[in-house]
């Protein structure tokens, strides 16, 4: 992702970090976001590092897309999902409530709901990107996927699939009085 952005972008410095890690300095910044990827960091370590960053009266935005099970058909290829993977909770999108935020914070949560509309291909490249398939090996995610796209054929004979979502967002203000601007 470095190299393509800086082939790019050769202006732009690309520099290092991760979510444990923040290459920034203290009190630098007015928000910080970690979209789709709270759950890959060190909660405590992640906090801290955000907390560090944060000016005093920053904001700390966490957000996952989720998947729509309100829809049916949605719904069903989860619980698909679930039998295939073993998994007890969603397998792709799950409530913000089972997420482990930071303790001390906060939080103001709000769902926002949002829709799109794909080519079949398009969902199923999405769904086998998902790092659940990524470390099953090609032949079982290959069998999955094409089970899928039969099922799924039927439901959206033109190839196009409506898929329904919900950004699930938490946002914490960081302690303090906010900092004046800078001239």
């Amino acid at each position: 992702m470095a190299e393509e952005l800086h082939g790019s972008h050769p202006a732009l410095p690309v520099v290092r970090g991760d979510g444990n890690r923040l290459p920034l300095a203290t009190a630098s910044a007015d928000l910080i976001t970690y979209a789709q990827s709270w759950h890959w960091t060190d909660r405590d370590l992640a906090t801290a590092e955000a907390l560090r960053v944060l000016r005093p009266g920053g904001a700390l935005a966490l957000w996952w897309n989720v998947s729509d099970h309100s829809v049916p058909w949605i719904d069903e290829q989860d619980a698909r999902l679930r039998r295939f993977f073993g998994a007890g909770d969603s397998a792709h999108g799950s409530p913000v409530r089972s997420r482990d935020l930071p303790p001390g914070l906060d939080f103001t949560h709000r769902r926002l709901p949002w829709t799109r509309r794909v080519p079949l291909d398009t969902h199923l490249a999405n769904l086998g990107s998902h790092s659940a398939f990524l470390v099953l090996g090609a032949e079982p995610t290959r069998r999955f996927l094409a089970e899928e796209r039969a099922r799924l054929a039927e439901l959206f004979p033109d190839g196009t699939v409506e898929e329904s979502y919900a950004v699930e967002l938490s946002v914490a203000v960081s302690p303090g009085a906010p900092l004046p601007p800078t001239p």
